[in-house]
């Protein structure tokens, strides 16, 4: 096996290095870490959103959500709940009514979901640290507050500093339609809003946050929650998580189901994936593209050693050695290529994810470009290239009649 890798290896590095073929090579060589530092910094790129799109949904999406099989409400009084605020995994747990409701504004009118928290969420929510303009708070002393999404804001023209409330319809579950006064069937309230949040447009736009009791005297309800929210502690490691939402959604039985926030979210982490997934093929196209000029080079240099290969044939080495020699060089320009572009490509990376050197224009949620190194999608990207250039150096190498 070492006999193919010299002869390769003497091809590859040869002294007289100046002929149309080595620089050919060459060229080759520097395409394929051109394409595979592109591949890994794109891919990084890629991860960076995605970590941030997923961060920012995660001030309104908890890592768990109890809700009800069928129904909107239930009563959260089964005694697995109560265990749940001694388990060292769990950060909090808040409880959560929301529903549509009707809302004016200043002489404005639109529809949003509005979200009734207890004071745990109100105390420890991530979604303090989205506020754009206002103060994040549901209550001062006895007065509530809301908090509203931007893309909401925006529509409704809700501005903090003014002094007009919102105010909020919804019919009331117990009352009789009555044909002379429709109204005497709606519950109503008026709050004024704390500050104005920005998560993302999918939720901005028809978000408002508000304190249960004012959600309940809204609804007509008492104990009635639409889910239970469950946060994990930074230290909870994935496999614990997923072990603890079995566990769970088995102590509860049927009537409830338990989702993390891709069962939450469904439509938006498929997207997220298929996306990814679209990028690397594309990406991959790329680098099969770059493949085929070292099948051009490979087949020049089989024409421009075929005295060589001749003699050593003569001198008693099989065609199988041959071929494997040829196939060894154009796959070493493979692997020099893509070694160089995985160093250039993690560095930049690194570079950028770490200190931050490429600035996002505008006034950005963050400063810039998010950056997000993944290990698994370099081993995955090496081994793909890898494949892709031994099989693309197979072709010419399939050709020798010597």
């Amino acid at each position: 096996m070492r006999l193919p890798f010299f002869i390769a290896g003497r091809y590859l590095f040869a002294r007289k290095s100046h002929n149309v073929i080595n620089i050919v090579s060459l060229i080759s060589a520097v395409g394929m870490a051109v394409g595979t530092a592109a591949l890994i910094i794109i891919l990084s790129v890629y991860n960076g959103f995605d970590s941030l799109v997923k961060s920012m949904l995660g001030a309104v999406e908890p890592d768990l959500a109890v809700v009800p099989s069928s129904g909107k409400f239930f009563v959260p009084d089964s005694p697995v709940y109560d265990s749940l605020y001694r388990d060292g995994r769990i950060l909090n747990m808040c409880t959560v009514l929301q529903d549509n409701v009707f809302v004016c504004y200043d002489g404005r009118q639109g529809t949003a979901l509005a979200r009734g928290v207890d004071p745990v969420y109100e105390q420890e929510s991530p979604v303090a640290d989205c506020v754009v303009s206002g103060e994040f708070r549901l209550h001062t002393g006895e007065r509530p507050w809301a908090a509203v999404g931007a893309g909401f804001a925006s529509r409704m023209g809700i501005n903090v500093r003014f002094s007009a409330p919102l105010e909020l319809y919804c019919p009331d579950k117990d009352a009789v339609l009555s044909v002379v006064n429709p109204l005497a069937g709606v519950n109503s309230v008026e709050i004024w809003p704390s500050c104005i949040v920005a998560v993302n447009s999918g939720v901005d736009n028809n978000l408002v946050i508000l304190p249960r009791e004012v959600m309940c005297s809204l609804l007509g309800c008492t104990e009635e929650v639409s889910s239970v929210e469950l946060r994990f502690t930074q230290q909870t490691p994935s496999k614990e998580r997923r072990r603890f939402k079995k566990w769970l959604a088995a102590q509860l039985g049927p009537d409830f189901k338990v989702m993390d926030r891709m069962e939450q979210n469904p439509q938006l982490y498929k997207m997220l994936r298929y996306e990814k997934a679209a990028v690397w093929l594309i990406m991959l196209f790329v680098v099969l593209i770059l493949c085929f000029s070292i099948f051009g080079s490979l087949s020049m240099l089989i024409i421009e050693k075929k005295e060589d290969l001749g003699i050593l044939r003569s001198m008693g080495a099989s065609k199988a050695l041959v071929r494997r020699s040829m196939v060894l060089e154009g796959w070493l320009i493979t692997l020099l290529g893509m070694a160089v572009g995985v160093v250039l490509g993690v560095g930049i990376c690194l570079l950028q994810q770490y200190c931050g050197i490429v600035k996002m224009p505008g006034n950005f949620v963050v400063d810039a470009y998010p950056v997000l190194l993944d290990w698994g999608d370099v081993a995955f990207s090496v081994i793909m290239i890898s494949v892709l250039g031994y099989l693309v150096a197979l072709i010419p190498s399939s050709r020798l009649k010597q």
